[in-house]
């Protein structure tokens, strides 16, 4: 095995020649896995600092391979410190984007808000609750939940819109207890 060293040249060890030929390749690399061409030349440098003491001595078989492997290796470390940072892929701003968890006071008024309706909906009649659950529960169509229910289409659309207007009715609306509309609603 020694003998085939002997025979093939070795590769330059000129750190020049070696960063003029693997450049653009490496920065190309780099702006696909980062999606960003900026921030793929700032790793492209950072890779070529750690590497270059290294380039030279005899003991690197493949310096384009630890070349990569290095900026593969602070691409990802970089990825993971954008996921974690409070800051924009570009570093510049802050984040002014809201919470996407809703704060302690929508919570709570959530789940009162769930429990009213809850409490209407075990307050409907049988019926109009059988129907209500299988149509918004689990997505039947009043053909369907004629069939299950072994009662007429006509029957399962009547009880259907009699749910719907007897919850409209129990909870709580936008409008004015005393408007037009919520009174009309009310005594239908």
């Amino acid at each position: 095995m020694p003998e085939d060293r002997a025979e093939t040249p070795p590769p330059p060890r000129d750190f020049s020649t070696f960063y003029r030929a693997t450049l653009t390749p490496l920065r190309r690399y780099l702006a696909r896995l980062l999606g960003n061409t900026p921030e793929s030349e700032d790793v492209a440098h950072d890779a070529y600092l750690r590497v270059y003491s290294t380039i030279g001595q005899e003991t690197v078989e493949r310096p384009e391979a630890l070349l990569y492997v290095t900026a593969r290796r602070l691409a990802i470390n970089r990825l993971r410190r954008r996921s974690i940072s409070p800051l924009s892929p570009e570093g510049l701003a802050i984040e002014t984007a809201a919470s996407r968890t809703p704060g302690v006071a929508q919570q709570v008024m959530a789940r009162q808000e769930l429990q009213l309706l809850q409490q209407a909906i075990a307050n409907l009649p049988a019926g109009c609750r059988n129907v209500l659950l299988l149509r918004k529960v689990e997505l039947l169509s009043h053909r369907e939940i004629a069939e299950r229910l072994g009662i007429a289409v006509s029957t399962v659309e009547k009880q259907h819109a009699r749910a719907l207007r007897l919850l409209r009715a129990a909870l709580p609306s936008e409008t004015p207890p005393n408007s037009p509309s919520r009174t009309t609603e009310a005594s239908s």
